[in-house]
Protein backbone atom coordinates (compact mmCIF):
# COMPACT_ATOMS: atom_id res chain seq x y z
CA UNK A 1 0.00 0.00 0.00
CA UNK A 2 1.36 3.76 -0.70
CA UNK A 3 0.84 6.91 0.64
CA UNK A 4 -0.25 9.27 -2.17
CA UNK A 5 -0.80 12.35 -0.62
CA UNK A 6 -1.20 14.55 2.59
CA UNK A 7 -3.39 17.44 2.77
CA UNK A 8 -3.34 19.43 6.29
CA UNK A 9 -6.90 20.10 7.71
CA UNK A 10 -7.00 23.86 9.57
CA UNK A 11 -9.58 24.08 12.54
CA UNK A 12 -11.13 27.48 12.24
CA UNK A 13 -14.14 29.45 13.98
CA UNK A 14 -13.67 31.46 10.72
CA UNK A 15 -14.00 30.09 7.49
CA UNK A 16 -14.51 32.59 5.24
CA UNK A 17 -12.06 34.87 7.02
CA UNK A 18 -9.28 32.44 6.58
CA UNK A 19 -10.14 31.73 2.51
CA UNK A 20 -9.93 35.44 2.65
CA UNK A 21 -6.18 35.41 3.97
CA UNK A 22 -5.22 32.26 1.81
CA UNK A 23 -6.59 34.26 -1.36
CA UNK A 24 -5.30 37.68 -1.01
CA UNK A 25 -1.77 36.84 0.58
CA UNK A 26 -0.80 33.80 -0.29
CA UNK A 27 -2.32 33.64 -3.79
CA UNK A 28 -4.58 30.28 -2.61
CA UNK A 29 -7.65 29.02 -4.82
CA UNK A 30 -10.70 28.32 -2.90
CA UNK A 31 -11.52 25.61 -5.36
CA UNK A 32 -14.45 24.36 -3.39
CA UNK A 33 -16.39 25.06 -0.62
CA UNK A 34 -19.28 24.36 1.61
CA UNK A 35 -20.71 27.04 3.84
CA UNK A 36 -23.68 24.37 5.11
CA UNK A 37 -20.97 22.14 6.52
CA UNK A 38 -18.20 25.41 7.00
CA UNK A 39 -15.45 23.50 4.91
CA UNK A 40 -13.27 24.42 2.33
CA UNK A 41 -10.68 23.10 -0.34
CA UNK A 42 -8.29 25.44 -0.92
CA UNK A 43 -4.62 25.43 -3.80
CA UNK A 44 -2.18 26.90 -4.96
CA UNK A 45 0.50 24.82 -7.47
CA UNK A 46 1.14 21.79 -5.41
CA UNK A 47 -0.17 22.78 -2.73
CA UNK A 48 -3.40 21.90 -0.85
CA UNK A 49 -5.07 22.77 2.08
CA UNK A 50 -8.67 22.18 4.03
CA UNK A 51 -10.24 24.24 6.41
CA UNK A 52 -13.20 23.61 8.69
CA UNK A 53 -15.12 24.68 11.37
CA UNK A 54 -15.30 21.23 13.71
CA UNK A 55 -19.03 19.88 14.39
CA UNK A 56 -19.98 19.41 17.81
CA UNK A 57 -18.32 16.01 18.09
CA UNK A 58 -14.71 17.86 17.45
CA UNK A 59 -13.44 19.31 20.77
CA UNK A 60 -12.78 23.13 19.71
CA UNK A 61 -11.53 25.91 21.25
CA UNK A 62 -9.09 27.82 19.43
CA UNK A 63 -6.59 27.20 16.36
CA UNK A 64 -3.65 25.63 18.18
CA UNK A 65 -0.98 23.53 16.10
CA UNK A 66 2.64 22.32 17.96
CA UNK A 67 4.53 22.65 14.85
CA UNK A 68 4.48 24.61 11.40
CA UNK A 69 3.17 24.52 7.88
CA UNK A 70 6.32 24.38 5.41
CA UNK A 71 5.66 25.29 1.86
CA UNK A 72 8.45 25.09 -0.44
CA UNK A 73 8.65 28.02 -2.81
CA UNK A 74 11.11 28.84 -5.79
CA UNK A 75 11.39 32.34 -4.88
CA UNK A 76 11.37 33.24 -1.37
CA UNK A 77 12.69 36.38 -1.67
CA UNK A 78 10.12 37.51 -3.88
CA UNK A 79 6.97 36.53 -2.01
CA UNK A 80 9.25 37.83 1.62
CA UNK A 81 8.84 41.39 0.00
CA UNK A 82 5.23 41.11 -0.65
CA UNK A 83 4.50 39.89 2.65
CA UNK A 84 6.58 41.18 4.97
CA UNK A 85 4.72 44.53 5.57
CA UNK A 86 1.24 43.34 4.93
CA UNK A 87 1.09 39.93 7.26
CA UNK A 88 2.06 39.03 10.94
CA UNK A 89 5.62 38.19 10.97
CA UNK A 90 7.40 35.37 13.23
CA UNK A 91 10.63 35.51 11.75
CA UNK A 92 12.27 37.43 9.23
CA UNK A 93 14.18 35.84 6.07
CA UNK A 94 17.21 34.35 6.63
CA UNK A 95 19.54 31.90 5.05
CA UNK A 96 20.06 28.75 7.54
CA UNK A 97 22.66 26.27 8.28
CA UNK A 98 20.26 23.59 6.70
CA UNK A 99 20.72 25.55 3.10
CA UNK A 100 17.34 26.56 3.25
CA UNK A 101 16.71 30.56 3.07
CA UNK A 102 13.19 31.23 5.08
CA UNK A 103 11.04 33.13 6.68
CA UNK A 104 7.81 32.73 8.90
CA UNK A 105 4.52 34.24 8.97
CA UNK A 106 1.18 33.73 10.84
CA UNK A 107 -2.14 33.33 9.09
CA UNK A 108 -5.16 34.43 10.51
CA UNK A 109 -6.07 31.81 13.07
CA UNK A 110 -2.32 31.85 14.44
CA UNK A 111 -0.84 29.19 12.54
CA UNK A 112 2.48 29.34 11.92
CA UNK A 113 3.57 29.18 8.08
CA UNK A 114 7.66 28.67 7.22
CA UNK A 115 8.34 29.21 3.51
CA UNK A 116 11.49 27.97 2.71
CA UNK A 117 13.66 27.71 -0.57
CA UNK A 118 16.64 25.48 -0.90
CA UNK A 119 19.76 27.42 -1.49
CA UNK A 120 22.20 24.24 -1.65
Amino acid sequence: MAFKKLTPMLYTHDVEGTIDFYTTYLGFICGDKNGEWNWAAMHRDEVDIMLAKPNEQTPFEKSVFTGSFYIYVDNVDSLWEQLKNRVKVCYAIENFDWKMREFAIYDNNGYVIQIGQDIS
